[in-house]
């Protein structure tokens, strides 16, 4: 069982499900003419998705500690890839709505089931990895999306589009699937476990953390742009240079997150991060100028960058309980943030204003900083 094969396979698991995300939203306006919808019309589709990614986690979490996480991975990651090339088939709403929620399913699934994977070579390698696999999330959306503009740039299809990415991510899939690793199966307690699984004790401001950390997220990529242009009165394409300087700043951090983590310990590292999302997103919030936000959005990408992968690390090492579960309970905290926490700043702006929706999350990074110690993984209680 190679250690160093294992983390590789992991490594494209995350880079496959993050290129696979960056292909469909290269496509999202010619797939929105497809379907011949409007903007709400197409949102119920990314709702779908969303509901789908949700409603894994509570599943996917079981089945890890029943059947191991490298299993439910393997298993994830081929449904996904099916799914993906099934989306081609979605050329009306009621076609596309449950292609998109089993869509939305599987990348859930995968992605509770690859972070367990990964704290499991983690742990074996004896030395932080999960932010570099994080980071390679972000370059394989990055490499997603500039093939979609190559295809574009070629006139292919979505469907011929989607068809060859298929063909190229499976190879070495196959590679990845036949990469040996055992996985440590749970102890059945003999009680029924909750459908939802809810983190208890330090675990829960673990998952708190996670969750600020992804309303962040979910505040630059949905919501800076309209800010910036709405209530700072930037023209769209500088506005759109603050999502592009938070990204490169977010796979960077993680990409070197790994050996700062290594030297410094989770919980400093978390703490610097706290106040560097706050700082970073009250820079966005004064505004003053082009280059105050611009600094802002690179800061608070720095910020948030590693406190996701942290999290997870964390949630997998829990003494208190069992992989599958921790790790599900703290994915909803977090990605129901990112998936549910927008439409709420949404809400928030349009009641106050968009720049009191970024000074609530520059409060609420604040608290990043204050529950770090609870990354610290403790001995369970002796009995």
């Amino acid at each position: 069982m190679s250690v160093r094969r294992a983390r590789l396979a992991v490594a494209y698991a995350f880079f496959m499900l993050g290129s696979l995300v960056g292909v469909w939203a290269s496509r999202i306006p010619d797939i929105k003419i497809i379907l011949g919808v409007d903007e709400s019309g197409f949102g119920l589709i990314l709702l779908c998705m969303a509901l789908g990614a949700f409603s894994s986690f509570p599943l996917s979490g079981p089945l890890i500690d029943r059947w191991g996480a490298v299993r439910v991975a393997k298993l994830s990651a081929v449904f996904i890839l099916v799914i993906f090339v099934g989306l081609t088939f979605g050329t009306s709403v009621p076609l596309m709505i449950p292609i998109a929620y089993l869509n939305g399913f599987g990348m859930g699934a995968l992605d509770v089931s690859m972070n367990g994977w990964g704290a499991e070579v983690e742990q074996e390698l004896g030395k932080p990895v999960m932010s570099s696999y994080h980071g390679l999330y972000s370059l394989g959306a990055g490499a997603g999306a500039g093939i979609g503009a190559l295809a574009l740039w070629l006139d292919l299809s979505v469907p011929v589009h989607f068809y060859l990415w298929t063909v190229l991510s499976v190879v070495p899939l196959i590679w990845a699937l036949m990469t040996p690793w055992t996985s440590k199966i749970a102890e059945p307690s003999g009680q029924k476990a909750p459908m939802f699984a809810v983190p208890k004790g330090a675990l829960l401001f673990v998952g708190l953390m996670a969750l600020i950390a992804a309303l962040g997220e979910g505040a630059i990529t949905d919501w800076a742009a309209l800010y910036q242009i709405q209530e700072l009165g930037f023209d769209s394409s500088t506005a759109a240079i603050g999502f592009s300087v938070f990204s490169v700043a977010m796979v960077i951090m993680r990409l070197a997150g790994d050996r700062i983590i290594a030297r410094f310990g989770p919980v400093k590292v978390a703490r610097v991060s706290g106040i560097a999302a706050a700082v970073g997103t009250g820079l966005v919030v004064l505004g003053g100028s082009v280059w105050i936000v611009w600094v802002g959005c690179v800061v608070m990408g720095l910020g948030n960058a590693v406190i996701f992968p942290l999290a997870m690390s964390r949630a997998a090492a829990d003494p208190n309980m069992s992989k599958g579960r921790a790790l599900a309970s703290v994915a909803t905290l977090g990605y129901g943030a990112f998936l549910f926490g927008p439409p709420v700043l949404g809400f928030i702006g349009d009641a106050l204003s968009l720049r009191m929706s970024f000074a609530l999350v520059a409060v609420l990074a604040v608290f990043i900083s204050l529950m770090a110690g609870n990354l610290k993984v403790e001995k369970p209680a002796q009995t």
